[in-house]
């Protein structure tokens, strides 16, 4: 087997288990909206859950780090073989993975019950393993290149395990630092990986339509900007109220702003598909501003809603964007969203204006909460039952 769709076609079991993006982007999607019924569940009282967390670090903790984790997993078990030339994960290591991940959501759920240090050790296995076969297959490939994508993951790890270091300690993780550096490198790595794909993606598209005006290639002002980005996150994740880390966010996202608009994206209308990148995108340098917006002045607008113009935008948004054009691609369907892509991407969109509009209009808060988890719901329900068939489903001849 030299290739790795001939790997795919020496697997004979469950063709969930014949690539990566299958049972993480189908988990990952379950998971986000069985945990944004029980977030619904927390806050109105009617749920209990026997996790040490409280209740919002709960809810923030696998959103960032239960879901997030599932869909890097996903999206780098696919991408990598691709970058490094060599055999995808499949069969029974890419299920242990999954059980692995999996043992992690149970474990934060029923965490009461359970020594804190077995916690975090469950929830930490699938991305630290995941990170160490990352790490072999850029080494053995030498793809130099993308070793950028392992350090950001490894920050993520980090992020993951000083929470659950705030959180035993009986601090408020919601609001830490172990959150904070989660964030960031979720963060740079859609501007990194997002750099790559939404200038790529629609470049292909746009040739495909015989335009001339195309998306500016990589240059100067992007690695500049880039790096504007990186700073700001660090003061921010090291001193979140600063003034400093306020203007350097500002000023980043801008940066991205000005990055974004070098891409085309106003040529995009035609098709969901490539438009759905760029909007995803955008949240990045939007919630660069108004985050530090929030912190040059306190009271315009919470932090926790500037942070879910992160959170629930660009990284909400953007997987969605992701796992749609790879399950289309990798399945061998045509890429191009029909009506019901559309109307999941509108939902995930009108739970982050939602959940935003609950925290510049605090008299609105519940009722807008409550709307932002149902769209929040509606969103992942439908990639389920859009795409779940899709994925559990061998790849269509072509």
């Amino acid at each position: 087997m030299s290739s790795s769709a001939e790997q795919i076609r020496a697997w004979q079991g469950p063709a969930l288990l014949s690539y990566g993006f299958r049972p993480f982007f189908l988990g990952g999607a379950l998971w986000s909206a069985l945990a944004m019924v029980v977030w619904i569940g927390l806050l109105s009282g009617t749920v209990t859950l026997p996790t040490a967390f409280d209740p919002v670090s709960w809810h923030a903790h696998e959103f960032l780090f239960g879901y997030l984790a599932a869909i890097a997993a996903g999206f780098l078990l696919t991408a990598v073989p691709n970058w490094t030339g060599r055999l995808p994960i499949v069969g029974p290591p890419l299920g242990a993975l999954v059980g692995l991940w999996l043992a992690g959501r149970l474990a934060i759920a029923v965490s009461t019950h359970l020594p804190p240090a077995l916690v975090a050790i469950l929830d930490l296995a699938m991305p630290a393993v995941l990170a160490a076969a990352i790490a072999r297959e850029i080494c053995k490939g030498r793809n130099w290149r993308n070793l950028l994508v392992l350090a950001m993951l490894l920050v993520l790890i980090a992020g993951n395990a000083v929470f659950h270091w705030e959180a035993q300690a009986g601090a408020y993780a919601a609001d830490g630092l172990g959150l904070r550096i989660g964030l960031a490198a979720s963060v740079m790595m859609i501007a990194v990986i997002g750099g790559r794909i939404v200038p790529s993606f629609t470049r292909n598209w746009l040739l495909k339509r015989g335009e001339s005006r195309l998306p500016a290639p990589f240059a100067r002002f992007d690695k500049l900007a880039l790096a504007a980005l990186l700073l700001a996150l660090v003061l921010w994740a090291a001193a979140p109220e600063s003034r400093l880390a306020g203007t350097a966010l500002v000023f980043a996202g801008l940066a991205q702003a000005a990055r974004l608009a070098r891409w085309a994206g106003h040529r995009t209308g035609a098709e969901p598909l490539v438009w759905v990148l760029h909007l995803g995108y955008a949240f990045v340098p939007l919630g660069a501003v108004v985050l530090g917006l929030a912190v040059l002045a306190p009271g315009a607008v919470g932090t926790p809603a500037a942070q879910h113009l992160w959170m629930a935008g660009g990284i909400g948004l953007m997987t969605l964007a992701v796992m749609t054009r790879a399950t289309l691609g990798h399945t061998g369907r045509a890429l191009t969203a029909g009506p019901g892509t559309v109307a999941l991407y509108l939902l995930l969109i009108a739970a982050v204006t939602a959940r935003l509009g609950a925290g510049v209009f605090p008299g609105l808060g519940p009722d807008l909460h409550l709307l932002s988890g149902l769209c929040w719901i509606g969103a992942f329900g439908s990639f389920v039952a859009l795409y779940g068939p899709l994925l559990l489903r061998a790849r269509r001849a072509a």
